[in-house]
């Protein structure tokens, strides 16, 4: 069987699976999500057995598997009628192929240079921070104690900021400069998280700074390892950064 022929089952089973999670009764819905992830983790494996190997380039794996986690997570939040399920099930889908043939790029680049690299990484890149978003948006909406919330964003920024950073060379080798500004990043997301559990934020505006925070962290990451961390790319950074945070500032009800 090709790739390609691959990849589109891979996503028409991923997205099938999707659907019959909603048939689950409640109690077994996050025994189904979790089911779904590690189904998404072995059918990648599968679809892209070719490039990959026990080293490194097994990073590749783990944006799919939090992606379907964070959208099976961000599922229960929605308002339970159809017109507001059917695009995220396309959007999934959709999401899925696109990683598919993202991760394949990324394998392929690991052996020899390929033109399509620039847009791979571009695809990544959004799919990483939308992840991101739905993983943060589920955890500030559980309300959970603070302690419990910083760690939770912690461990759930790792991963993501580990493959994300992996990706500007796609080394196969293990790199302790990469865990250094995994970790450094994650606990930032974590200290901005515990910022905002006294902030009278809503869970979506601080969602959404969370994320432009993971945006300034990933895309400045992304620059120092490439060597191209120029004054006016920090500088880019820190306006958006100053944007988002004055446009919540102003949104935010500071009366009881």
């Amino acid at each position: 069987m090709s790739k390609r022929k691959r990849f589109i089952l891979t996503s028409i089973l991923l997205s099938l699976g999707f659907i019959a999670i909603q048939f689950l009764s409640q109690q077994f819905r996050f025994f189904g999500i979790a089911s779904l992830g590690l189904l998404t983790l072995l059918l990648f494996y599968w679809s892209l057995r070719e490039g990959l190997s026990w080293d490194m380039t097994i990073l590749s794996l783990v944006l799919p598997t939090f992606f379907t986690l964070a959208v099976g997570l961000f599922w229960f939040l929605l308002p339970s009628n159809i017109f507001a399920r059917i695009p995220v099930v396309l959007l999934y889908g959709f999401g899925i192929y696109a990683l598919c043939l993202t991760v394949n790029i990324y394998d392929v680049a690991a052996i020899r240079t390929i033109a399509l690299m620039r847009a791979a990484k571009g695809v990544g890149f959004v799919l990483t921070l939308l992840t991101f978003f739905l993983i943060f948006d589920t955890l500030l909406s559980l309300r959970w104690h603070l302690f419990l919330e910083v760690v939770s964003v912690i461990i759930a920024s790792f991963p993501l900021y580990f493959q994300g950073f992996w990706t500007v060379n796609l080394d196969k080798s293990f790199s302790l400069k990469l865990v250094t500004i995994s970790l450094i990043s994650s606990i930032v997301m974590g200290e901005v998280a515990a910022a905002l559990f006294f902030w009278p934020v809503t869970v979506v505006v601080g969602s959404l700074f969370l994320t432009v925070t993971s945006y300034m962290l990933l895309g400045l990451g992304q620059a120092y390892l490439e060597e191209r961390l120029f004054v006016q790319t920090v500088r880019e950074y820190l306006i958006v950064g100053v944007a988002v945070f004055l446009g919540m500032f102003l949104v935010t009800r500071w009366g009881s």
